[in-house]
């Protein structure tokens, strides 16, 4: 009896994980000549990938195709770039991305991994990230990179679609410089999130956010000063070669107009 239900058990398929699992993979590296290579490109599922011209000659353009609509609940994405030494690498996506509602039920999930190692630099400026009703997002962007490299990262984000109430989004970003953390920040909005994210001390109504980080060994000998950009946008100097500007606004146009206008002054 007992080894009839230990082989019944044993021949019981495990149940599939729910959802698409997809990674993007990409690998810059210095072609000798000035320029940057891209020996890795690939893609899966809805992360296609196509290489792009790049306004500086020694720079790699990528941009990221969504090749059908993701991410549902239950999915998990993925996207791994890495720069190699002395490398210079520009990623964007063609269009928003819809965090949309799925039938398990189960949260999705969203990382972006970045390495950038000596003397390479990473853009990192996909477009905004539309948390649509119902849906459950769970975003992570990990970046680890050398004290010598530089980036610049763009996030935007709006809570539902027109006239549309948000979903639950989740929302980290950590950044290590030469293995020591530069910045590591948390955020919560929509139906579940911790009460107060949409009072006066957290979005005050505001349905877009945005930020915009850039990290610069130049700005060791003239580190950029703290300042207000407008009612609700802020300019704030990291511990480290660092800034961070921050922004809010009724719609994802304003937002994209403030942090604009702070890439010309920081030079993305």
């Amino acid at each position: 009896m007992s080894g009839a239900a230990t082989t019944d058990r044993a021949q019981t398929p495990a149940t599939p994980p729910a959802g698409l699992r997809a990674t993007a993979r990409i690998r810059a590296a210095a072609d000798g000549r000035g320029g940057t290579a891209l020996p890795l490109l690939a893609g899966e599922g809805p992360l296609a990938l196509r290489r792009t011209r790049s306004p500086s000659a020694a720079e790699a353009g990528v941009m990221l195709v969504g090749a059908m609509s993701a991410p549902l609940g239950g999915d998990h994405l993925t996207v791994e770039a890495t720069a190699g030494p002395g490398a210079h690498l520009a990623l964007a996506s063609a269009a928003a991305t819809l965090a949309l509602p799925g039938r398990s039920g189960e949260p999705a999930r969203y990382d972006v991994h970045l390495t950038l190692e000596d003397a390479a630099s990473v853009r990192w400026l996909p477009e905004p990230l539309v948390s649509v009703r119902g849906s459950d997002l769970r975003v992570r962007t990990r970046v680890r990179m050398a004290p010598t490299a530089r980036l610049v990262l763009r996030e935007e984000q709006v809570l539902g679609r027109t006239g549309e109430a948000p979903g639950l989004l989740r929302s980290r970003l950590a950044v290590e410089r030469g293995g020591t953390a530069l910045l590591d920040q948390e955020l919560a909005c929509g139906p579940g999130a911790p009460g107060g994210w949409d009072g006066p001390a957290g979005l005050a109504g505001h349905r877009a956010l945005g930020q915009l980080l850039v990290v610069d060994p130049a700005f060791a000998g003239s580190p950029p000063a703290a300042a207000v950009l407008g009612e609700f946008a802020v300019v704030t100097p990291l511990a480290g070669p660092a800034v961070l500007v921050t922004a809010l606004a009724p719609d994802a146009l304003r937002v994209r107009e403030l942090l604009d206008a702070a890439c010309r002054t920081y030079g993305c």
